[in-house]
């Protein structure tokens, strides 16, 4: 493990330098950036009214295009993603309260336009994955039909007058629909139950006859995402098949690159966009590496292929696919910050979404020619360095030769061996970055120390780790928690007496987990957890309906594992305090798989505090209940310490 600095400052009154109030209200963020009418359309997310707003920055001149009323948010696989796009006229979006699809159009002046046009009406339906094909003058989506106690997946056309056309339907899950610019191919991902979309997934493709061939994937031995076209309409798509997530063109030829990389993070969420295949066959992409991402401009040669009629059905239409040279012509851009999203790009300037370790996150334009950048929104310093800390990563021996990875960061007040509250993220198959966190600022300032722990599982290290998890869920995590509180003691950084553990969704059944096996830990906190996989197997939404299958394993053949897995089964091993919060609208870990953990618990004796809040879903997005759960956790704690 690297050296983490454990050498500490001292200020005395955190509640007056950040409070659960402030960090709550630093939880402002955005999404969803297209490049558009001679400026950036985004989404903001407001934590004080628990809202996504459309905002247009043009000329300088930011205007918010959503009315009082309306929230720009999907709900497709509850997880969204997607929810707008920009037309010839102006922008559609989703409506977060009815799930419609609505347009704006924008004019000339200076923050001019229109109201809201609803274009489908279609109230059993969500819709997400937005993107317009102008030769079409209409929308490509994919829907989520609630009917008859089935939910159906397909992909839709609806028009700028809200005529509706399927598509494409018979798969169990649909994802990036996207169309050549002559609307000649229409390309999409899809997998079928009972796949993850970050295990194996499908590159499909119809032609204007109507032919629906599969280009890439039918082995069932890849992930693919975010297909594309370029300026020359050929066909990329980031692919797996090489054990990380690299751009690949399947029209073309090029070499692989060798670089052991991964470009984009598991895909939980429609919409993503990590890499654009950019004129004069350049690439613009980011990267992690070794958890902290890089923007990079690359240019790459790449020869067409002369023939795309044959399909191999495991690989790629008319030939080998390729991937981009890492080492040929790279240039680094906004070098400060360390993750990028939702990249865009017009003649001038690069756009993206990006994060730091120092700032809260902010909309860029980055000039193509000198790389110089430019704030459009966001990118506060909300804390002075002296009240700051910083994520050094971190790496533990875990298993034989393996490793895992995550952020240490030191509490700011300086005195005794610290105590360590463990962040474990949800997913699993999802990762924490080194970029601010309101959260754990919070805790640091109040004499914490603070691991975020990207535990073998999580994305960005490459297939092999992000797969690592099958069969060993509850298991894995779990070792990896004990690796990091030994490590992190005997290299006197923490005081192990003093260890609590914290996560949500999945994050929450790890934490659950680690309670029941490691018994030195002093207590822990459940948001929204996992307590009983059984009985959320039967109650869960599609999307996650067979995701336990493979994260534990077959509930009749492996029962014995279920037994020893199952927090609420083995409740009389915990020990240690804990604290539960739970949404009453949660419909990915329903209520109940906290309500019978918390009864297990308190029949025991244990000290435990349960706090429901009424109109939460799965992860809580009100400021006033993000700063609730933050203070009595944090007096949850004291009291034990």
């Amino acid at each position: 493990m690297q050296d983490v600095g454990c050498a500490v400052r001292t200020d005395p009154d955190p509640d007056l330098i950040w409070s659960a109030e402030q960090a709550a209200a630093a939880s402002t963020d955005f999404a969803e950036l297209h490049a558009a009418h001679g400026g950036v359309l985004w989404v903001t997310f407001d934590p004080q009214l628990a809202r996504c707003g459309l905002f247009f920055c043009r000329d300088g001149v930011v205007s918010e295009l959503t009315p009082p009323g309306f929230s720009v948010r999907s709900r497709v696989y509850e997880y969204g993603g997607g929810a707008c796009c920009a037309t010839d006229q102006g922008v559609a979006f989703v409506n977060e309260s009815d799930q419609q699809i609505y347009r704006i159009d924008i004019a000339e002046g200076a923050g001019a336009h229109s109201a809201p046009y609803q274009l489908s009406d279609s109230p059993h339906c969500r819709y997400g994955d937005l993107s317009f094909v102008r030769v079409w003058q209409a929308l490509l989506v994919v829907e989520e039909s609630h009917e008859a106690g089935s939910v159906v997946h397909r992909l839709v056309r609806i028009s700028l007058t809200g005529k509706r056309d399927v598509l494409v339907e018979g798969a169990d899950f649909y994802a990036a629909p996207v169309a050549s610019s002559s609307g000649q191919r229409l390309v999409w991902i899809e997998w079928d139950r009972p796949q993850q979309p970050w295990v194996a997934t499908r590159l499909c493709q119809r032609d204007s006859g109507e032919r629906t061939r599969v280009l890439a994937g039918q082995a069932g031995d890849r992930s693919l995402q975010q297909p594309r076209f370029d300026a020359q309409d050929r066909l990329w798509v980031l692919s797996d098949h090489a054990g990380w997530w690299q751009p690949e063109c399947i029209d073309a030829d090029t070499k692989r690159e060798a670089a052991p990389y991964d470009h984009a993070p598991a895909p939980w969420q429609l919409g993503g966009r990590t890499y654009l295949p950019l004129e004069h066959d350049e690439l613009l992409l980011t990267r992690f590496e070794e958890g902290f991402a890089v923007l990079l401009d690359v240019g790459c040669a790449v020869r067409t292929n002369a023939v795309c009629a044959g399909v191999d059905g495991a690989h790629n239409l008319g030939g080998p696919a390729s991937s981009y040279e890492g080492a040929a012509g790279e240039r680094r851009l906004a070098e400060n910050f360390t993750r990028f999203r939702a990249l865009a790009a017009d003649a001038g300037h690069y756009y993206c979404i990006a994060a730091s370790p120092s700032r809260l996150p902010v909309v860029l334009a980055i000039a193509r020619g000198d790389g110089v950048v430019r704030v459009l929104a966001g990118g506060e310093s909300p804390l002075n360095e002296t009240h700051l800390s910083l994520p050094q990563p971190v790496d533990f021996a875990v298993g034989e030769g393996e490793r895992c990875h995550g952020f240490f960061y030191a509490p700011v007040e300086g005195g005794e061996k610290p105590p360590l509250l463990i962040f474990l993220h949800g997913g699993p198959t999802s990762a924490c970055y080194p970029v601010f966190d309101p959260r754990i600022a919070f805790w640091t300032l109040r004499g914490y120390a603070v691991l975020d722990l990207n535990y073998r599982g999580s994305s960005g290290y490459g297939r092999a780790y992000r797969l690592r998890l099958a069969g060993q869920w509850g298991e894995l995590e779990v070792e990896d928690i004990r690796a990091a509180i030994d490590t992190l003691a005997r290299e006197g950084c923490i005081d192990p007496r003093r260890v609590f553990v914290r996560g949500g969704s999945a994050g929450g059944f790890s934490a659950l987990r680690a309670l029941v096996e490691l018994p030195q830990l002093r207590g822990g906190a459940s948001l929204y957890g996992v307590s009983d996989p059984l009985a959320l197997r039967q109650l869960t939404h599609k999307f996650e309906a067979d995701y336990l299958d493979w994260l534990i394993g077959d509930p009749e053949q492996d029962a014995e594992r279920y037994q020893c897995r199952t927090p609420l089964l083995q409740a009389e091993r915990i020990t240690a305090a804990v604290i539960f919060f739970q949404g009453a609208l949660d419909a990915v870990v329903v209520p109940s798989q906290t309500e019978s953990m918390v009864k297990a618990l308190r029949l025991r004796g244990l000290p435990v505090e349960y706090h429901l809040f009424a109109e939460e879903r799965h992860g809580f997005r009100q400021a006033s209940n993000l700063a609730a759960a933050l203070r009595a956790e944090h007096a949850f704690y004291q009291q034990l310490s």
